[in-house]
């Protein structure tokens, strides 16, 4: 680390308010990025298990176990990119980037999240206690290592998204179809490389900071981002026409109606990659999830089709 970062993050955070600092722990925790976690559902779900009250109580505890974890993970990983956050043009507001916030009072939290998602956790199974410590593990090197890593990088992240159906399949008490598994990597492997193409625009477009670049280099370039991302999505909607027309999906809802939710599929992925490619602001899933209507439209007329299909 070169000499002026560290006088930047060796510096105290400045006194405030306990309103303040309970704000920006809240930032530092990032609630708007756990609707990842909602994959959690999605295992009872295509079992046809939510109506089941036990088996929905014991899914939302791994959702909120998992949560918990989630924060976590997250105050590591500013902890880890504040130096680079601090020259980033959309993350040098972050708390630890802008020293809103001290790393006694964002440690102290992130042993409380951790603590209470492996006790809640524990309380439901020792499988899920194992899967979501595997998770903080995983990603604490990927915070220090593995995310500088071209491909490994992307494959820890989608991995992330199997655990999350591992944990919700072991609440549920269900056997995860192999589809599932298939499906849900590929997608995280999709929007992972969207976020990626997005860090390359970001490093190609912004000036240095003091002779060093806003972020280290990582490894990729726009004409394999981009053919990454269109096999992928290609290969995600293959996938998903294929399951609807499984005889595993056939023999156990008795119709065919399933393939036409392959529409709400295919609009969202070609609206996710006109975001990418069009309007270049890939770089928060989440966020896009939570702002784009289009986006929003697409996964409600996806998900009331399946209900009507799978449960009406």
């Amino acid at each position: 680390m070169e000499k002026n970062d560290r006088k930047h993050l060796g510096k105290s955070a400045p006194p405030q308010s306990v309103r303040g600092t309970l704000q920006n722990l809240m930032r530092l925790i990032r609630p708007y990025q756990y609707t990842k976690n909602l994959f959690i559902f999605l295992p009872a779900f295509f079992d046809f298990r939510m109506d089941d009250p036990h088996i929905a109580e014991r899914t939302f505890i791994a959702f909120a176990a998992f949560c918990m974890a989630a924060g976590a993970v997250y105050i590591f990983n500013d902890w880890m990119d504040r130096a680079e956050d601090a020259r980033h043009p959309g993350k040098k507001h972050r708390p630890f980037a802008s020293g809103a916030i001290s790393a006694s009072h964002a440690f102290v939290l992130m042993g409380v999240l951790i603590a209470g998602a492996l006790l809640i956790s524990a309380l439901l199974s020792s499988v899920i206690a194992l899967l979501i410590s595997g998770y903080i593990l995983m990603n604490g090197w990927y915070s220090r290592q593995l995310k500088h890593i071209p491909l490994l990088d992307v494959t820890v992240i989608g991995l992330g998204f199997v655990i999350r159906l591992l944990v919700g399949a072991d609440a549920a008490g269900v056997t995860l179809s192999p589809w599932i598994i298939v499906l849900t990597f590929l997608l995280a492997l999709f929007l992972s490389f969207a976020k990626r193409r997005d860090d390359i625009i970001v490093q190609k477009d912004a000036p240095q900071t003091a002779g060093k670049p806003i972020r280290k280099p990582i490894g990729y370039n726009l004409k394999f981002i981009d053919s990454s991302m269109v096999m992928t999505a290609s290969v995600v909607v293959l996938a998903y026409i294929l399951w609807t027309f499984s005889t595993e999906i056939a023999d156990r809802l008795e119709q065919e109606s399933l393939y036409m939710t392959s529409l709400f599929v295919i609009l969202g992925i070609l609206r996710y990659m006109y975001i990418t490619f069009v309007e270049e602001k890939s770089g928060n899933p989440s966020l896009i999830l939570l702002r784009d209507r289009f986006l929003q439209i697409v996964l409600a007329g996806w998900m009331a089709s399946l209900i009507w299909i799978l449960y009406v």
